[in-house]
């Protein structure tokens, strides 16, 4: 149904441009359909005033007069719709307020609540009404405030003066998504909070939050307290690239239940839907370390793991015994009631089983339950997680070797190995997410004579860009089921926020226009022309950003 509307939009869009100016714009993404109409032009000025349709855009508009304040140094007044006044009543005064030239002048937000795609918008700039988006819903405005934004200057102090135009636009994808692993090294609530913003600037609507994992548990537990009292911490640390040097520094930090509070409602305000990951049955030495009994070896000695990459070196797998799966509707249940959104990550990833095979308690549990191997015992464990959280309203999300011992349907799979996996999780008619570890892990080096966040790669801004999500030979009904794509930053050896942000720029730019820009409008040439305006954006915000494609291009010139 998704695919059809977006056939449908693209289909009148096309038919709308006629025989328009043409005309370049450093928009990222692409939008579908920019429409030149006229040669006049529009001024944002000091009192040009920010009105809105409905209370309920006022995020949206907040937002922009923030950001105007905030990096151009100009401050606009928000209005608010009087209250008491029906939805049809503020519709007209809307209309009022466009109509009446030399009127003052004003950036109209206007929520249409027409049934069209999610997060579709119109922006009209025009020289006599001014600044006009209207959205298909809430998000849909919020995403064209994006797309206004990318149309003023990229230096302070200057009035913005627009291009008179049209903009039609929504998205290929209903999910685009960042990920970002906190467990390995830990970041404050304000660099959450400043990641986040950057998903929004990008029109990206999830961030996947790995919470746990081998190194540590990151979040608190009201009913497990002990979880970040012992799990949050480790005892050393490795400094530099591999195999790096070890220092006996205890490390650590976790989030509180107001610092979660806090993130979601901030990712909320942008549209972004946070979803927390919780990683089992494999990757838990954090746990183990908290719960020795919870292990198939449980009178071995055990603590947060020190080193990275542990997967099969080191017994970090939960037992299925009574006390573990106890454990499990706890801390679920309470994840779910802590975080609103629709979606919660069991991982799922990277389970050893060779423990499981080496347990003869494990070996007893797989017998009476008639499991008939340890990629059984593994779904076992899944499908307990999944009826807590669907007890709850939730839907699960899990990485893509869930598939091994069968899941039910209506669950999420998140495709991180070789897309021949996600093609088998779409064809056994699941929701899936590509974000396949040899195009989408943002922690990989950008090119091979970059060194700054790891020893692994390259992954180059090109590559990014033309990874194609929809994998070949999917029939129409099964290209419905991928449900979007998202990027990956890791961060074993991202212990900085200005290293994170070196990751992730500009090759999160390059995601965005991959997920949300219709296939047709992808031009990696003029793509790499729009990068080098976005540098200046980066600069704005005060964000670090690698320049490896340029310098790379440089090198390659010069052979």
């Amino acid at each position: 149904m998704y695919l059809k509307k977006i056939m449908a939009a693209t289909f009148a869009a096309t038919a709308l441009a006629g025989q328009a100016q043409e005309k370049t714009f450093s928009i990222i993404p692409e939008p579908v359909e920019i429409t030149v109409t006229g040669q006049g032009e529009y001024l944002i000025q000091r009192n040009t005033v920010i009105r809105m349709s409905e209370p309920t855009l006022a995020p949206s508009a907040t937002y922009l007069a923030d950001y105007m304040e905030r990096y151009l140094g100009i401050p606009l007044q928000v209005e608010l719709p009087k209250s008491g006044k029906s939805r049809k009543k503020l519709s007209s005064a809307v209309e009022t307020i466009l109509s009446k030239p030399g009127d003052q002048p004003c950036i109209i937000l206007k929520n249409q609540k027409n049934g069209e795609i999610p997060g579709g918008y119109q922006l009209e700039i025009t020289p006599v009404g001014g600044v006009r988006i209207e959205g298909n819903d809430e998000a849909g405005v919020f995403y064209g405030v994006q797309t206004l934004i990318q149309l003023l200057p990229t230096r302070a102090g200057v009035l913005p003066i627009l291009p008179t135009l049209k903009i039609i636009d929504y998205p290929r994808f209903p999910y685009r998504g960042m990920h970002l692993d906190v467990v390995r090294h830990f970041f404050p609530v304000d660099f959450i909070k400043k990641y986040i913003d950057y998903l929004a600037l990008h029109k990206l609507n999830y961030f996947h939050w790995h919470l746990t994992d081998d190194q540590a548990w990151r979040v608190e537990m009201k009913c497990r307290p002990e979880l970040t009292e012992k799990g949050s911490i480790r005892e050393g640390e490795i400094f530099g690239l591999y195999p790096g040097k070890y220092q006996p520094l205890p490390y650590g930090g976790y989030y509180t239940h107001e610092d979660v509070h806090e993130i979601v409602r901030y990712a909320a305000e942008r549209h972004i839907t946070v979803i927390p990951e919780i990683d089992i049955p494999g990757h838990c030495m954090a746990v183990l370390a908290t719960y020795p009994q919870f292990s198939t070896t449980p009178n071995e000695p055990k603590k947060a793991a020190l080193t990275w990459g542990i997967f099969n070196k080191f017994n970090n797998v939960l037992a299925p015994k009574p006390e573990v799966f106890d454990f499990l509707k706890d801390v679920f249940s309470e994840l779910c009631d802590l975080f609103p959104g629709q979606y919660i990550h069991v991982g799922g990833d990277e389970c050893a089983k060779r423990w499981w095979q080496e347990s003869e308690e494990t070996q007893q549990f797989m017998r009476e339950h008639e499991l008939k191997d340890e990629k059984a015992l593994q779904s076992y464990f899944i499908h307990y997680v999944q009826e807590v959280v669907n007890a709850k309203g939730k839907t699960l999300i899990g990485w893509d070797e869930i598939l091994e011992g069968g899941i039910s349907e209506d669950c999420i799979v998140m495709n991180w190995r070789r897309p021949e996996f996600g093609k088998k999780a779409v064809r056994t008619n699941h929701r899936t997410i590509f974000t396949c570890s040899a195009w989408s892990y943002f922690n990989l080096k950008e090119s091979r004579i970059q060194s700054e966040i790891g020893p692994r790669g390259p992954l180059s801004l090109e590559k990014v860009y033309e990874f194609q999500i929809v994998p070949d030979s999917l029939t129409t009904e099964q290209q419905e089921l991928v449900w979007g794509a998202q990027g990956c930053l890791w961060t074993e050896y991202i212990p900085t926020t200005w290293k994170a942000e070196f990751a992730i720029f500009p090759r999160m730019s390059a995601l965005a226009e991959n997920v949300w820009s219709p296939l047709e409008k992808k031009d990696w040439i003029n793509f790499t022309r729009k990068v080098e305006m976005q540098f200046e954006r980066y600069e704005l915000w005060g964000a670090r950003y690698s320049e490896a494609f340029f310098r790379t291009q440089d090198i390659e010139r010069k052979r």
